[in-house]
């Protein structure tokens, strides 16, 4: 890995991070303006900034170790994010001269964990430090998520954008992703996250997420609201066609999960929350695999484990358990020993 003065030959002027995150309950309800309850993970993404010496943008990426200039056309893989920042906040009104950029990270790509969310906050920390720009971590979070559905076409809703700028380690963000109210709250009494790899990377843009997104508003539409966290009875959606009627069922009692378990439940009930709805991701909204169920059910049976699903959109990644404290290592020693003896490849990311 080659440090900013072997890149650039100067020093940085500017350092940001922003970490990744970790969704518990709440999947694919935000941008069906419903409800999340993410953490973040201790895992990072580093952004150095300094002025450049041309008139473009240089950005490097130590994880690749590939140096990517652009001006004012979009470039492709990695740099598409940074590029997005840029142009969302020349959107904004924001005169931003070329600076090089040195991009660093250890969240986990494909997995589930926001790495592009990460990697966006944290370019936006940078360009506003260095810049001295006028906005707050909210409005940074937004900005993002523009920059990701304008310029990456992820047409992501606000969860991963929130957890990264607004987060606490240790801590769970309860998020009313439509009036964007939010509360920090503590994980269930005696008990810990554990995530592990299932082993296959998942891409956004090449899977059905914009399906899914597309199928909830045409469902919204047919039920007469503006989104379908207007509707807090799943039986007002069976008279929907297939697969609409399951595509609102999950959105709907995924919401109820997340106002029940942000009002404070045991780690026994929270844990039953989680697996209520990995099956209503398998079974309703169709977004899992059969490495993530495998995973699931492992981690679901284990004794140290109250709960566990899929975390994140899905069709690969990670699953996310609730463990007790004192058996996390345990637990991740069992259940990816009995994985591998499956055929599978995991490996524990927190």
């Amino acid at each position: 890995m080659r440090t900013f003065q072997q890149v650039f030959g100067m020093q940085a002027a500017t350092e940001a991070h922003a970490p990744g995150r970790v969704n518990l309950l709440g999947e694919h309800t935000d941008y069906n303006e419903g409800y999340v309850l993410p953490t973040t993970i201790p895992h990072t993404t580093r952004v150095q900034m300094a002025q450049a010496t041309r008139a473009v943008f240089e950005c490097y990426s130590a994880n690749v170790d590939e140096c990517v200039e652009f001006n004012t056309d979009a470039p492709a893989g990695f740099a598409r994010y940074v590029y997005g920042c840029v142009a969302t906040l020349r959107q904004r009104g924001d005169r931003l001269t070329p600076v090089v950029l040195h991009v660093q990270s250890d969240v986990p790509i494909g997995k589930g964990l926001s790495s592009s969310a990460a990697l966006e906050v944290a370019v936006l920390r940078a360009l506003r430090q260095f810049f001295s720009l006028t906005f707050d971590d909210v409005e940074l979070a937004l900005l993002a998520q523009r920059a990701e559905v304008q310029y990456a076409g992820v047409r992501c809703g606000i969860l991963d954008q929130m957890a990264s700028s607004l987060g606490c380690p240790g801590q769970m963000l309860f998020l009313d992703t439509r009036t964007l109210q939010r509360t920090l709250l503590p994980l269930p009494t005696g008990a810990e996250i554990v995530v592990i790899d299932s082993g296959v990377a998942r891409e956004l843009g090449s899977t059905a997420y914009n399906q899914r997104r597309r199928e909830c508003e045409r469902a919204a539409h047919l039920l007469g609201v503006s989104a379908l966290r207007d509707v807090d009875n799943a039986a007002l959606v069976e008279h929907l066609p297939e697969p609409l009627n399951r595509r609102s069922r999950h959105v709907v009692s995924e919401n109820q999960r997340v106002l029940e378990a942000s009002a404070g439940v045991s780690a026994a009930r929270f844990g039953r929350l989680m697996n209520e709805s990995h099956t209503s991701l398998r079974v309703d909204y169709e977004v899992s695999i059969e490495a993530l169920d495998e995973l699931a059910t492992l981690l679901q049976s284990h004794p140290d484990v109250y709960g566990a699903r899929l975390t994140g959109a899905g069709f690969g990644g990670a699953c996310v358990a609730l463990v007790d404290a004192q058996s996390a290592e345990q637990v991740r020693r069992d259940v990816i020993a009995a994985y591998g003896a499956k055929g599978y490849q995991g490996q524990a990311l927190v």
